[in-house]
């Protein structure tokens, strides 16, 4: 997944996740891409410091990154996503850490169709948005860490 900085035609800025570079030109192409502000469909990429990797290597993740994000957000937020969580938790099978495989499966015909949630690291979560198969991340939520 990609995060970028956008903004509109009004000058509100917001971000927005895509599966890849492309998949952001795809979508502004085809005005999927507005404000959330003021619904203008006139879009771009606003300016991004690029993280830049250091020489240690990272055990931080995701999920690291996920909970740094998570306090950010307005408490109406953090409830939606809380609800979306214990909807999937109910309707789905937990695949655990073989999340990427069974998504493969699944996609591929070669696995009984079926929902399921599981982890993936950020690489495999990208690796299966670029193979078509239909992945969603949900944030980490403080109370996960519990």
């Amino acid at each position: 997944m990609i995060k970028y900085s956008l903004v509109c035609e009004k000058e509100h800025d917001f971000e927005g996740w895509f599966g890849s570079s492309a998949d952001y030109d795809k979508q502004r192409k085809r005005g999927f891409v507005e404000c959330p502000h003021c619904g203008s469909k006139k879009i771009s990429k606003a300016l991004m410091a690029p993280r830049v990797a250091g020489t240690k290597k990272s055990t931080d993740g995701p999920s690291r990154v996920m909970a740094n994000v998570a306090p950010q957000l307005p408490e109406e937020v953090v409830t939606k996503i809380r609800e979306i969580k214990q909807h999937i938790e109910k309707n789905s099978e937990n695949v655990g850490d073989k999340f990427p495989e069974e998504a493969r499966k699944i996609h591929y015909g070669e696995s009984e169709a079926r929902g399921i949630y599981g982890k993936a690291s950020v690489e495999e979560a990208i690796e299966l948005a670029e193979e078509g198969v239909n992945v969603v991340p949900i944030p980490e939520l403080p109370e996960d860490k519990n």
